[in-house]
């Protein structure tokens, strides 16, 4: 099916900000509260959230065959089962709807009333109910660099690293929407020296972590596995992700069995999907893999998206610090070899699951994606607009991260990912 909202041709007959993350060729989908309390699923077109409940009752999908309530719920996870297809036709239909040449809903102020709100007049919920989180460690960089600082240098990357997309189960319970304040966690961590017993309290290294993530359809029954050269038929798209860590509380535990109470606290998710297909342009080649994985693991053509990346560090009352500037395209396990991995054992995928890209480095010291490494464990901490300075994040500091693509002919956006560090709650 021919992706006509790509067009880049296409322009709407809303006014759209220069350089938005959100053209008419972008087409997001997400959930929303309206200025009347109607929580319904939409999307996004400049400055303007659509509310697609309203626009399906008003007949502007008519010849798609969607369920009366299908945009009338909560999360996009039936939207999201629908598949490809599905998505396609929508989309395509919201940019003809939208289009400049289009005067249907254009001059109609009444239906207009009801659908187009300023994103002012809205409030974002999480799109998606995560009924699954797998994050993975698939950054090259990223691990080498923890290699490096935890570990021999020499032998920076444990032996199956380059055999296979590392991953874990994270809580899916506590992924959150961008906005929501993260409560600095309470924790164990290491014995200090001399002691035997553990110290117990809020963490003392709170840190973010720049990641991806992407949202997958009911792509398989258990038992069955998706091959390699199928995976992107069952990603619906991708969000901005802030797996936030707590390094010390993490350190004390994740032996033998990994990730625990230092992740589990607080993942912020932007609020807009950016579906594949509007990704579609900005494939680029793949990493190369030495050595060449196992056969179900090896892809052909441009599995790679090039996506910028940027994290900045407001304190309060202060001017905002870019410290990291990276790009998805760094990654060294792609999203259709982790996928594949994931369901090579018969692992079923949901619609909504959640895979988390984990932490994404680029090569050079400005594109690391976490104080951890920004900062080398805290040995370099970085100097804020303020004159004050970071090993960590303190309370009150507020982490925002950016993605978007850009070619000659558009840019396609996630907006923001925000939380504010507050203080942790005593415990009792």
């Amino acid at each position: 099916m021919k992706l006509t909202a790509n067009n880049p041709n296409r322009k709407s007959w809303l006014n759209i900000p220069e350089k938005s993350d959100f053209p008419i060729q972008n087409i997001p989908f997400g959930v929303f509260i309206t200025k009347d309390d109607i929580i319904t699923i939409g999307t996004r077109i400049g400055d303007f959230g659509i509310d697609l409940g309203a626009l399906h009752q008003l007949g502007y999908f008519q010849g798609i065959p969607l369920t009366d309530d299908i945009f009338l719920q909560d999360s996009l996870n039936d939207f999201i089962a629908d598949g490809r297809k599905t998505w396609r036709l929508v989309r395509n239909r919201i940019a003809d709807v939208f289009d400049v040449t289009s005067g249907k809903l254009r001059d109609n102020p009444v239906h207009k009333d009801k659908i187009i709100f300023r994103m002012e007049e809205i409030e974002m919920l999480l799109p998606v109910t995560v009924g699954d989180y797998t994050d993975f460690y698939a950054s090259k960089e990223h691990a080498t660099n923890v290699g490096t600082l935890f570990r021999d240098p020499e032998n920076a990357l444990l032996p199956n690293w380059l055999h296979l997309p590392i991953g874990y189960h994270g809580r899916s319970s506590s992924i959150i929407p961008s906005g929501t304040s993260v409560r600095r966690p309470f924790g164990q961590s290491k014995p200090s020296e001399g002691e035997t017993t553990p110290n117990f309290g809020p963490t003392k290294l709170l840190d973010f972590e720049l990641e991806m993530a992407f949202i997958t359809t009911a792509s398989n029954s258990l038992g069955e596995r998706i091959p390699v050269e199928e995976t992107e038929e069952n990603i619906f798209g991708l969000v901005l992700f802030n797996d936030w860590s707590a390094r010390d509380i993490q350190a004390w535990e994740y032996q033998p069995l990994g990730p625990f109470l230092g992740k589990s606290f607080a993942s912020t998710i932007s609020p807009w999907i950016v579906t594949l297909d509007a990704l579609e342009p900005f494939r680029t080649e793949n990493p190369k893999q030495e050595p060449a994985p196992l056969p179900y693991l090896q892809v052909e053509g441009k599995r790679s998206y090039d996506i910028n990346l940027q994290v900045g560090i407001q304190p309060e009352n202060g001017e905002e610090t870019v410290v990291s500037n990276s790009n998805f395209k760094y990654m060294y396990w792609t999203m259709a070899q982790q996928l594949a991995h994931h369901t090579v054992n018969g692992c079923n995928i949901n619609a909504g699951d959640m895979m988390g890209s984990g932490t994404i480095s680029g090569p050079t010291k400005d594109s690391y994606g976490s104080m951890l490494e920004l900062t080398w464990r805290g040995q370099n901490p970085i100097k804020l607009k303020d004159g004050t300075t970071r090993k960590f994040i303190n309370d009150f500091d507020t982490v925002i991260m950016r993605a978007y693509c850009e070619n000659d002919d558009r840019r396609i956006g996630f907006g923001e990912c925000i939380g504010k560090v507050l203080p942790v709650i005593p415990y009792k």
